[in-house]
């Protein structure tokens, strides 16, 4: 039997830790914490502990799991007092996660160092941070978070070597973004062979101002691109251009849609190969990969499923959910891959999405992580909110501390919202009724509807008529994810197909951005602008006529309250004092009559939990933070291979891949729907809190899962 000795585990996570924490410059913390981590584990009980799980002497008795990780922490104060919480956090946190600060304190002054530990002095003197600019209280967590991911991921990554060393080789396995620059260069000048066109022509400058752009000093830029003029591409050209003049890892794209992330994933993917583009989101399951690809595509699948634990990849694609909750976890699982993001470029895509509830937070973090952290940051999107600057609230009290400086890429005299300009906005001065809205969407032979509720999109498409060789679809998240991506699909093939000449479809917002999809005709229900201009992006997108036509209408109902009838106010209230609701000036506009209806700016109260001198209440903040407040329960519904795969999962039980795939047979109801479905009969509970909804009554092949009570009215900001 190999014997790993507690000394060279923790002199391997020392490496580990040191070589991850040299990133942001505390290279010798990182040391320290590797080295004291596992001090607990000196002790004779835990050392008896130890022989007899791991089969060495079975014979021995054990009373109980001894706790260790606390002595590291009290060997971390005793040696290095000045920095307590930097060393303290981390180690007493490692395995079941940071601690508030009460129970964090009480277990320091309550606990003593066992007699049977080493408390001596380390061969190391550390010397306080040198940091890249004065230190924010708001900065502090962050860092102390960061070491806490220095340290959970050399402990995996050093028990993982010595304990399965075949799997850890999986993890050398990939590219650095100076050998992946080519592959960019090398599909740009194959796009460049297409023929000139007016179109192409701005996108080719919108790439040369990203390129020359790329060589300025790392910080905060924005890209405010147009539909159409090839913001995805540009964005890369900066990315990879900016991360090789300042020696940055890796490049992370964050996106607010899975949607689009699919998109821009096989963009990626096509440029730089699917073995150098890591993409993580709840939709995406890799054993779908090692099923296509056999033997290779097991190790593929398995290299990226072990990325997604730390991101040790130079390309990530993922969700802001799993960028910025990771940014205020707890638990070590969240937090390994934190380090990672450190000397990075972040591309945040669709940032006029971010909620304004957790906007103080997000920006805090994002300025530590690009004042201390060495990461530069792109916002894109065709409609850039206000990050720049102080803007007050709804009162005096409630302010928005925004961001020093966000240097825009591309300059105004480009005109590119004049140049790029498809489509005629329309907004209705009456009121619609169902029947009335249907009538007008059925005037138009190819048309868009998009709606901001899942009842508002059946209504409206079960009134539409339903006529031989027409082509009606609705979309809604009433579909489950597999559903979904099936009718966009269909949708994209009746519009290429010239001979199809009705196609009417209305849908939720899920289609509003990402969804490279073409109509002459948009209907979009009455929103915040920058909701308008993205469904207005689904118009005359590729520029096949003069100029398409988006009228915004408004149903004789209230919007259902909080975020969707905030932002629709905001709209309203700035309507008057922008002409052209395409133009930068506009989106100003909007965005600070946006925050002057806000009540808080920090609904997680992160300031007050996590941004005091010392009283850090970590899991605290790390439960409160969550930037889509979800009270649903996911059903499993009867939709193609679903009940294969739930009967699967009744015979062998849940897996990593099986739910994965669960996941894209699944539908998120409310508690009132979930009520109404076990009334029904319709509910069975396979495991703990694991339904399915196994009658196919209960799943239309138009409209997805039905209940016997009304469609769902709750908002859904897909």
């Amino acid at each position: 039997m190999a014997v790993q000795t507690n000394e060279e585990h923790q002199i391997g996570v020392a490496h580990f830790a040191a070589e991850f924490a040299s990133a942001f410059g505390m290279k010798d913390f990182g040391t320290v914490l590797g080295l004291l981590h596992d001090k607990g584990k000196e002790q004779d009980d835990f050392q008896t502990y130890i022989k007899k799980e791991s089969g060495l002497c079975p014979e021995l008795v054990v009373h109980r799991h001894p706790n260790h990780a606390y002595v590291g922490a009290l060997v971390a104060k005793k040696l290095y007092p000045p920095f307590t919480p930097f060393l303290a956090y981390p180690i007493m946190g490692h395995h079941a996660g940071l601690y508030d600060y009460d129970e964090y304190e009480t277990i320091l002054k309550e606990k003593s160092i066992p007699t049977d530990v080493d408390d001596s002095p380390l061969h190391i003197k550390l010397m306080p941070p040198v940091f890249n600019a004065s230190p924010q209280r708001y900065e502090m967590n962050h860092l102390i978070r960061l070491l806490f991911s220095c340290l959970v991921d050399a402990d995996y990554l050093d028990t993982e070597h010595f304990m399965k060393e075949e799997q850890s080789q999986l993890r050398n396995c990939k590219k650095s973004l100076s050998a992946l620059s080519p592959l960019l260069d090398a599909y740009l000048e194959k796009l460049s062979k297409k023929p000139s066109t007016p179109v192409n022509q701005i996108r080719n400058e919108v790439q040369h101002a990203c390129r020359n752009a790329a060589e300025e000093e790392p910080g905060f830029y924005s890209l405010t691109v147009p539909t159409g003029g090839g913001k995805t591409l540009s964005s890369l050209v900066w990315a990879v251009n900016h991360a090789l003049r300042y020696g940055k890892h890796r490049i992370i794209i964050a996106i607010p849609y899975t949607s689009i992330i699919v998109q821009t994933a096989q963009v990626l993917r096509d440029i730089f190969g699917s073995e150098n583009v890591l993409e993580h989101h709840s939709n995406i399951s890799f054993e779908k990969l090692a099923d296509i690809k056999g033997e290779r595509g097991a190790n593929a699948a398995m290299q990226m499923k072990l990325a997604t634990e730390n991101w040790d990849y130079p390309i990530v694609v993922t969700t802001n959910v799993q960028l910025f909750e990771s940014m205020f976890a707890s638990r070590p699982s969240q937090c390994r891959k934190l380090h990672n993001i450190c000397n990075s470029v972040l591309i945040l895509d669709e940032v006029q999405t971010l909620p304004t509830d957790y906007l103080q937070p997000i920006v805090n973090a994002l300025k530590t992580y690009q004042r201390q952290l060495g990461v530069s940051v792109l916002f894109t999107t065709a409609s850039q909110p206000v990050l720049e600057g102080r803007h007050r609230g709804c009162n005096p009290t409630v302010m928005l501390e925004g961001i020093d400086k966000v240097k825009e890429i591309i300059p105004a005299d480009f005109r590119l919202h004049e140049r790029l300009r498809r489509v005629r906005l329309h907004f209705d001065d009456e009121v619609s009724s169902y029947d009335h809205l249907a009538r007008r969407i059925s005037q138009f032979d190819r048309v868009l509807c998009v709606v901001n509720t899942r009842r508002d999109a059946a209504e409206i498409y079960n009134r539409l008529p339903k006529v031989d060789g027409e082509l009606t679809f609705h979309l809604s998240r009433m579909m489950c994810p597999e559903h979904v991506a099936e009718t966009i699909m269909k949708i994209k093939e009746a519009l290429c197909d010239a001979g199809q000449k009705v196609i009417r479809v209305v849908s939720t917002q899920l289609i509003e951005a990402g969804v490279d999809i073409d109509f002459p005709v948009v209907f979009r229900q009455e929103a915040g602008l920058d909701s308008v201009l993205q469904a207005a992006g689904r118009c005359n997108r590729e520029g096949s006529i003069p100029l398409g036509d988006t009228y915004v209408f408004q149903l004789g109902k209230p919007l259902p309250p909080g975020f969707m009838a905030r932002t629709n106010s905001a709209r309203q209230d700035m309507m008057d004092t922008v002409e052209d609701k395409f133009s930068t000036e506009a989106m100003i506009a909007y965005f600070r009559m946006l925050y002057a209806k806000v009540n808080t700016f920090d609904k997680a109260r992160i300031a007050e939990r996590l941004e005091s001198s010392k009283d850090f209440l970590f899991r605290t903040a790390s439960e409160e933070f969550h930037l889509i407040d979800d009270d649903t329960t996911s059903v499993i519904v009867n939709w193609r291979n679903g009940m294969g795969f739930a009967e699967k999962l009744k015979e062998e039980g849940p897996s990593y891949g099986l739910m994965k795939r669960l996941a894209q047979y699944s539908v998120n109801v409310r508690q009132n729907d979930l009520k109404l479905l076990i009334q029904a009969g319709a509910l069975e509970e396979v495991l703990e809190n694991i339904y399915i909804v196994s009658s196919p009554s209960f799943y239309d092949e138009h409209v997805g899962l039905i209940t016997t009570n009304k469609w769902i009215e709750e908002t859904y900001i897909l």
